[in-house]
């Protein structure tokens, strides 16, 4: 049985500063949604990352600033200190610990081992995230990737035909809009096994919520 962590709560005492720094990050904005003035809920998604968070106001009873050390897997921690640097965040030098649990030291880990080298910044709450420099995975531990099966031609035919179908309630009761940015969470909901109704909902509560189309 696969069970994957899907999203994790991050505390914080205003959401649109807290939304502004996570886009500054590079983070990929999913939706951004409020029910009225004391609900609403906006998640995130790390560059290359299959889990998300999530921020907003009465979504969870945490502290702001009291969760820490949420770690974010790097492929190279210098070019990424560098870039997160160049997007105006506050990061840490780089650093490692003497032996396991041991003491931290200034600098790389001289081995250049996977999972050695880190470096941590915050976000405007205080909450805590910690780069982890991860060149291959200790044994048991590799990502399993599974290749998607290729989709034959009647059947990715038929299935650009029921989005046409679908699209067409909302381009009937919406502003002019780009027909692929509806067809696109359409279709990727669709895929991971969605009915099409919970597909079409999906794809106007994006263009609603995350591009603002507004109704006609």
């Amino acid at each position: 049985m696969d069970m994957k962590l899907e999203v994790v709560v991050i505390p914080v005492s205003d959401v649109d500063r807290a939304k502004a720094f996570y886009e500054k990050l590079g983070f990929r904005l999913d939706i951004d949604y409020a029910r009225d003035a004391d609900h609403r809920v906006v998640q995130f998604t790390p560059p290359g990352s299959e889990a998300s968070i999530h921020i907003g106001k009465g979504i969870t009873s945490a502290a702001p600033a009291s969760v820490q050390n949420l770690y974010l897997i790097v492929s190279d921690i210098e070019k990424a200190r560098a870039d997160l640097m160049g997007r105006g965040i506050d990061v840490s030098e780089v650093f490692h610990f003497a032996g396991l649990l041991g003491p931290r030291v200034a600098g790389p880990d001289p081995k250049h081992g996977s999972y050695g080298s880190f470096a941590t910044f915050k976000d405007p709450d205080g909450n805590g995230w910690l780069l982890q420099e991860i060149t291959t995975r200790l044994p048991g531990r590799e990502w399993k990737s599974k290749q998607p099966e290729a989709m034959d031609v009647a059947t990715l035919s038929a299935l650009l035909h029921e989005t046409e179908q679908h699209h067409g309630r909302y381009e009937k009761s919406h502003a002019k809009h780009n027909w692929w940015d509806w067809y696109a969470p359409y279709l990727g909901t669709r895929e991971n096994g969605s009915s099409p109704q919970e597909a079409a909902a999906a794809a106007d509560r994006y263009m609603d919520e995350v591009l603002h189309v507004p109704p006609r």
